[in-house]
């Protein structure tokens, strides 16, 4: 396929450089917030934003991006909220966007309307963890009818047989977790995370390898897209929203934003 997130990770292939994939919650820290930390996002290196759908369960995530669902779903964050987001951005931005979110959701507002919209709004790509690739079929039909990405994770404990799957259906990028467990976790860069990141790459070949989950710092965003095409960050930034002021928050964004991207440049 081709759409904003397979030109961008193309161009950043033909250029040598890593991409950066930010996450930030929809609505979070409050409704009107977003617009404005996504351009700030892009204009200090972000090369793809992750926006995630506030949901009442998300069993991937762990406190720091629960509880930023929590106060977004407070702020009055839903489905058609989230699309208003999109359409609002799009009027400024061309940046890849990715929705991430559960699949109840979107049952919930009609799996077709949904496709439909996403794609009508300027949405790229869609990151669903609870669809299993096992089961994905029509998600994945109807994805690519409307020209979005589904990207799909993988674990280090995922076998060859299912990394060679998830490769098979995905597009855009595999989604791969450099730990088991939860989003958050700050215990630096796992010892065996090269031999399971060697091993992503003897068995995925169609698309670039993203790997997200416990990267906080410019040095694990290098160290880590040593081994890929680039990094996902989300709890790390979270935190440096939470706790600021309107005023503080975009400041600390664009510093830490900048040094992800300083270092996957180096």
């Amino acid at each position: 396929m081709n759409n904003r997130i397979t030109t961008t990770l193309q161009e950043l292939r033909r250029t040598n450089r890593k991409a950066l994939s930010i996450f930030i919650t929809a609505g979070y820290p409050t409704l009107d917030a977003t617009p404005e930390i996504v351009k700030t996002l892009e204009a200090s290196g972000a090369d793809i934003i992750e926006l995630g759908v506030p949901f009442s369960d998300p069993l991937a995530d762990g406190p720091t991006i629960q509880q930023s669902s929590d106060i977004a779903l407070e702020n009055g964050v839903t489905l058609p909220v989230v699309f208003d987001i999109v359409s609002q951005l799009r009027k400024t931005t061309a940046i890849p966007m990715i929705l991430m979110g559960y699949v109840n959701p979107v049952l919930h507002y009609g799996f077709d309307r949904f496709m439909r919209e996403a794609s009508e709004r300027g949405v790229d790509g869609l990151i669903i963890p609870d669809i299993p690739v096992e089961e994905s079929q029509a998600y994945r039909t109807a994805a690519l009818e409307n020209n979005l990405a589904p990207v799909f994770l993988a674990a280090p404990t995922t076998s060859d047989t299912r990394l060679r799957d998830i490769d098979a259906a995905s597009e855009g990028f595999v989604y791969c977790v450099s730990i088991t467990g939860v989003t958050g976790k700050e215990n630096g860069i796992p010892e065996n995370v090269k031999a399971y990141l060697q091993r992503c790459r003897m068995n995925i070949k169609r698309n670039p390898i993203l790997v997200g989950f416990g990267i906080s710092s410019g040095d694990d965003a290098r160290n880590i897209s040593s081994y890929a095409d680039g990094v996902i960050v989300g709890s790390a930034l979270i935190k440096r929203i939470g706790g600021n002021s309107k005023v503080d928050y975009l400041p600390a964004i664009r510093t830490f934003t900048a040094e992800l991207r300083q270092g996957l440049d180096r």
